[in-house]
């Protein structure tokens, strides 16, 4: 076993199998694109253990509060991981985390996104330690996300040789 897989077991975490798209949704594009030593990471949602969409579902600040937020982008985090998994072959192979950005479906005046956000920020410190794990970050909040997901985070990280 890697590294960090031994301390995603080690902190009780499961990363959920590939996305379920809801019916009839086409995603006509990669998870996770590698160029050279960058893995560009597409907007991801947050999942269940089967692979579909989580029931966490609206606005944070409306149908959700920033503590069901925070939760989805933990969530998420944990979907980014499982792609970069599967795509990397060994999350060891990551050197660095980049740049990440953090989308909220929010409500009208709801302006405590970067704590949503940091449902994703504390997983990956948590997950890959303070050196690899130190990251930059937006957080934004966004009229509508796609099925109504409540947070959709993207991101880079660089990748060892």
């Amino acid at each position: 076993m890697s590294d960090i897989a031994d301390r995603l077991t080690e902190l009780g975490l499961t990363l959920p199998p590939p996305l379920v798209p809801p019916p009839g949704v086409r995603l006509p594009f990669r998870s996770v694109h590698v160029v050279g030593d960058l893995a560009y990471i597409a907007g991801h949602g947050p999942q269940t253990a089967d692979g579909s969409l989580s029931p966490l579902r609206g606005k944070v600040g409306a149908q959700l509060t920033p503590e069901q937020g925070y939760q989805a982008a933990r969530l998420t985090g944990l979907s980014i991981l499982s792609s970069l998994a599967r795509e990397l072959g060994d999350l060891d192979r990551i050197a660095a985390w980049g740049r990440v950005f953090g989308m909220v479906n929010a409500a009208p005046g709801f302006d405590r996104l970067p704590e949503v956000i940091n449902g994703f920020s504390d997983l990956v410190l948590d997950v890959f330690g303070p050196e690899t794990g130190a990251h930059t970050r937006s957080a934004v909040g966004l009229a509508e996300l796609p099925f109504g997901l409540p947070v959709e985070i993207e991101g880079q990280v660089h990748l060892r040789r």
